[in-house]
């Protein structure tokens, strides 16, 4: 009796030995950053069934880095369409919020949307982009990670940025300055106006491939995907490698909104109200300062990504 009581308390000891999943798991090997190290044992300890259908909340694969006003929500929603993908819903600001960062991954996971294994998690925080710390961060993190960069002409992305804070003002009903008050300074453009350095994608651009190469981040021509979003998605698609799931048929043009909208499932949705908004009216002459000023950052940046975009 004492023999097969033995065995069977060995027996046991060996079964509590055997991982659940493999030993050795990516970001595991040396030499790579601590965080990465965390990242993947946070990972690894997720439990199996963590949810009744089985899904559980993963650290996204993919990350939409940007830009403001350059259409991450759009983005989103479309990417969203294919059954292969899980977003979360609400910009999460872990990288660049410090109140935030400094809760750990611990925190960052549980912002997740439960997603099967097959699944791709993706969350959109537009400020990324524009923030100097947040590269290296999401480089700590994963550095095989897939970035998801959107932009638009630079000068339409600062009457949009000013359109914004400008309505949100009128729904608080506070004052706010006209947008000429920001752009000019003394008879010149007012190069410090935060909306202006936000559009100077060269600096940041720069900032990000210092931690990641080109191919890790696909960057989504804002413009054409409010003209003809099917093509643009079907990039994002072969980029994230994804099976091509998504169709023409899930956009139609809603004429009465003046931009398109998804059919999904049968079920039609469009963009929240505040998209779309129409820019205010801006002096010709003041315009043509703004794409002045874009002309040689916009030249740096073509040559920094190896493509050009149809700005002005």
């Amino acid at each position: 009796m004492a023999p097969l009581l033995l065995g069977a308390v060995m027996l046991v000891a060996q079964l509590q030995l055997v991982p659940s999943r493999p030993a050795v798991v990516p970001g595991n090997e040396p030499g790579q950053p601590e965080l990465v190290r965390k990242a993947a044992t946070l990972q690894e300890e997720i439990p199996d069934g963590a949810a009744p259908n089985g899904s559980a909340q993963q650290l996204p694969q993919t990350i939409i880095i940007g830009v403001r006003k350059g259409g991450t929500r759009a983005l989103l929603e479309m990417l969203s369409l294919h059954p292969d993908v899980a977003a979360a819903e609400n910009e999460v600001h872990f990288f660049d919020w410090e109140e935030h960062y400094s809760q750990g991954l611990g925190w960052y996971l549980s912002q997740m949307p439960f997603s099967a294994p097959h699944q791709l998690t993706v969350e959109k925080t537009p400020a990324y982009f524009t923030s100097p710390k947040v590269p290296e961060r999401v480089h700590g993190m994963n550095p095989a990670i897939r970035l998801l960069l959107i932009l638009r002409d630079p000068s339409e992305r600062v009457l949009s940025d000013y359109t914004q804070v400008f309505y949100n003002h009128v729904q608080k009903r506070k004052p706010y300055p006209s947008i000429e008050e920001f752009l000019v300074r003394d008879g010149r453009l007012n190069v410090d106006y935060k909306a202006l350095n936000r559009s100077l994608y060269h600096l940041h651009m720069e900032n990000w491939l210092r931690f990641f190469p080109l191919r890790r981040i696909h960057i989504v021509d804002g413009d054409r995907l409010i003209r003809d979003p099917f093509p643009e998605i079907q990039k994002v698609e072969r980029f994230l490698r994804l099976s091509p799931q998504i169709n023409a048929s899930n956009f139609y043009f809603n004429k009465t909104k003046g931009f398109y909208c998804l059919r999904d499932g049968g079920r039609d949705r469009c963009l929240h109200e505040s998209k779309g908004r129409a820019h205010p009216q801006v002096d010709p002459r003041l315009l043509n300062k703004l794409h002045e000023y874009f002309h040689e950052p916009n030249k740096k940046f073509f040559e920094l990504v190896g493509r050009t975009f149809d700005w002005h």
